[in-house]
């Protein structure tokens, strides 16, 4: 059978969810706001929220700018200025749809959150749908501006490349016309190969601005939290989101600034990484699949995204019911529709033009390795919920600890982190393995590789619906502070106070659900990295790829350490603002004067974005170094085996053992950070709620010293990590052209 050209499915998946992001968005604010109390409170995260990210960005644009400049002067100089351009071009619209996207997050999300706090006052459903519906226009609006963005520039670069000729990788057309290619086949390969790396700088763009939207937001939020929690809770005795507490308001904004903006970024910078990666090993198939191997990745994507639509409009709730099993529901219609447009996909685009092993079958075997990506983003959602649900043993054994104080609340809740790493690790390694193996099985030369690649697609299939119900999460917890601060009935409070529960849960999994596709994506990216630097293996034997790799892992304790001590030195300045104001003004504590919210919301702002400057540079800095170092020392000679002379090896492999180690690290650490710190944060609700003493009891106050342990783990260095390990991907795929 002819490959059907499924192209046009792209821009309509983009209309449809720009097209239904805003019809959610015009339905959730015609919705009621309750009271002027209500509707207050809300103002002021509003306004808190803007001011932070208005600051944010400012200082995001100016490394970014110079980055831009960096990278086109750079790879113009070695590659031609049409490339350097294209490259500098791509890096900063990767950045700018990176940076809308988490505006866009935030911008729906600090309005859904008044009008989830008003719908639980009529009932839990219509609390619950507003909040997925707000979390939906994020998830919809941002993964179809991450196709946008790399279609644009697909296209875009294609008719600029014929008009101006990209120069042609004369090597890769050489190593095709070995194969048995020919001539006009192989040319074509060359020219989408040096398409396709004029727009990896979009990656590296929208991984940049991820990740100090994250740590910045990260470390605000965090701090926010933190101060709240140690001076009202601890010290002054008062509930939490009590509004005689200066950081509550600094708290409630930080939700949105942290996981919904921060997290906006992430997600987008996820679909457009894999998105590229995916189109990049397309191209080492091109002979096979042509332009239809190429340009797959985004049609898989936007059946993804026509599923998650489908997935978002099925969600309702009984009132009795948990709020993840209606959750659930959604994902699971998501999943299964996903899978079967997928399966269509891979039958209408993967057709062979050259003879295969498998015929005729091998698009379904491709389809199979996308069902192996869907399969292993389920099950990376279901070990996130058993570690961090307060129905399962590991939440239930970290209140139980929190009996005996908070030493051993906290060496429980660490042992949980630790070994949340093992199922993921293992379910991961069977999807390499079993996709590596069907796209071998075709007997397509790296057809392993590509397989790699579709199974990372497929787990990235039902993105847009995961990204809701992690903004699902921030939305209900500012409705539930909305609620409280505002005086509201119990039955609203009983209502919010549920699905505040379940939104950590989802903010939890979504988390899971990105580290996982980091270390999925982490196969196809670094073995993307090894084509274009031209290096065909990292061996640790060699001393300058051995230091690179401890570099590599240095990298991710280092980063860690700096994120986590932010948020401390972040903290304190919250919590003497806090004190201050208590004794200042006795009449905040005794409730005849408000406190001033602003200015604790300013200092935070400043802290956190002062803090967040060293470890983002760390993180574009060290690969760097590795990469240019090595590029210039050499110590290590061998025999090349095809022409038998001695020379230095690759200049990118010891880069290559920076990409593979880090990555390994920092999955792992980002799983024992996310995972633990949702464990603490459940374990102290579940104590709330009434078990082992409940609130103001010793096991309750043990709790909470666990819970702002965890903080810094699960809302910052955690979420931050699994960027750094795409960031490491993109930028080593930048800076590759440089080392050859």
């Amino acid at each position: 059978m002819a490959q059907v050209d499924l192209s046009i499915i792209i821009p309509i998946a983009v209309l449809a969810g720009l097209g239904f992001a805003g019809l959610l968005a015009r339905d959730i604010l015609r919705r009621e706001t309750g009271s002027d109390r209500m509707r207050e409170i809300a103002t002021a995260i509003q306004q808190g929220a803007r001011a932070f990210l208005r600051r944010q960005y400012k200082s995001i644009a100016l490394i970014a700018s110079a980055l831009a400049i960096l990278f086109a002067v750079a790879i113009g100089a070695q590659k031609g200025p049409l490339l350097g351009f294209e490259t500098a071009g791509a890096f900063a619209l990767g950045a700018t749809f990176s940076a809308l996207s988490g505006y866009i997050g935030m911008h729906i999300a600090i309005r859904s959150n008044l009008r989830s706090a008003a719908g639980s006052l009529k009932s839990f459903n219509d609390a619950l749908v507003i909040a997925l519906r707000g979390g939906a226009v994020s998830g919809l609006a941002i993964v179809s501006m991450s196709l946008t963005g790399v279609a644009l520039l697909y296209y875009g670069y294609g008719a600029l490349g014929l008009a101006f000729g990209l120069p042609l990788n004369s090597r890769t057309v050489t190593e095709c016309l070995t194969l048995g290619f020919t001539r006009a086949v192989c040319d074509s390969k060359a020219m989408e190969e040096s398409l396709i790396f004029s727009i990896v700088g979009f990656g590296f763009g929208a991984s940049l601005v991820a990740l100090f939207a994250q740590l910045g937001g990260g470390i605000y939020t965090k701090a926010a939290d933190v101060g709240a929690d140690l001076v009202g809770k601890v010290e002054a005795g008062i509930p939490e989101d009590d509004p005689r507490n200066p950081a509550v308001i600094a708290d409630l904004v930080g939700d949105n600034v942290g996981d919904c903006a921060g997290r906006g970024a992430d997600l987008f910078e996820s679909t457009a990484a894999e998105n590229i990666g995916a189109m990049v090993l397309g191209v080492v198939l091109f002979p096979y699949f042509g332009i239809a191997g190429v340009i797959f990745p985004l049609v898989a994507r936007s059946f993804g995204l026509l599923a998650s639509i489908v997935g978002v409009f099925v969600v309702r709730a009984r009132e009795d019911e948990a709020p993840m099993t209606a959750l659930n529901r959604g994902y699971i219609v998501a999943s299964v529709l996903a899978a079967i447009l997928f399966g269509f996909a891979a039958w209408a685009m993967l057709q062979p033009n050259s003879p295969t092993t498998t015929g005729g079958w091998t698009w379904a075997y491709y389809w199979v390795c996308g069902l192996s990506g869907m399969v292993t983003a389920v099950i990376y959602v279901w070990v996130t919920q058993y570690y961090t649900e307060a129905r399962y043993r590991p939440v239930r054994d970290i209140a139980k600890s929190s009996e005996t104080g908070p030493a051993t609340n906290i060496i429980s809740g660490f042992a949980v982190g630790l070994e949340a790493t093992a199922i993921p690790a293992v379910v991961v390694s069977i999807a390499i393995l079993v996709s590596y193996w069907l796209g071998e099985s075709t007997g397509i030369l790296h057809g392993g590789i590509y397989g790699t690649a579709i199974a990372t697609m497929g787990m990235l299939a039902t993105a847009a619906y995961i990204l809701a119900m992690d903004t699902f999460g921030p939305i209900v917890d500012n409705g539930a502070g909305i609620i409280e601060m505002s005086g509201m009935s119990e039955a609203a409070r009983k209502n919010m106070d549920k699905l505040d529960a379940a939104g950590n849960t989802t903010k939890a999994l979504t988390k899971g659900y990105a580290v996982g596709s980091a270390a999925l994506a982490a196969f196809l990216l670094f073995n993307a990295f090894l084509t274009e630097a031209q290096v065909k293996a990292v061996d640790l034997a060699h001393p300058e790829t051995f230091i690179g790799a401890f570099m590599g892992a240095a990298l991710v304790f280092l980063f860690t350490a700096f994120a986590i001590r932010a948020v401390g030195r972040a903290a304190w300045s919250i919590i003497k603002d806090v004190r201050d104001q208590f004794r200042e003004n006795p009449g905040i504590m005794a409730g005849t004067v408000k406190p001033d919210y602003g200015r604790t919301v300013d200092i935070c702002t400043r802290s956190a974005l002062r803090e967040m400057v060293v470890p983002g540079i760390l993180a574009v800095a060290t690969p760097l170094a590795i990469g240019l170092i090595f590029r210039f020392v050499k110590i290590t000679y061998v025999i090349d085996p095809v022409t038998l002379t001695l020379g230095p090896i690759p200049a990118g492999e010891p880069l290559g053992g920076t990409l593979m180690v880090g990555t390994i690290a920092g999955v792992l650490m980002a799983l024992v950070l996310n995972t633990g710190g949702g464990a603490w944060d459940n374990a102290k609700k579940f104590i709330e709620a009434g078990n082992l003493g409940g609130k103001g009891s010793p096991t309750h106050k043990a709790a909470v010293v666990g819970d702002t342990v965890g903080d810094p783990f699960k809302d910052t260095a955690g979420p931050s990590l699994h960027i750094l390990v795409k960031l490491l991907s993109t930028i080593t795929l930048v800076i590759a052209p440089l080392l050859i």
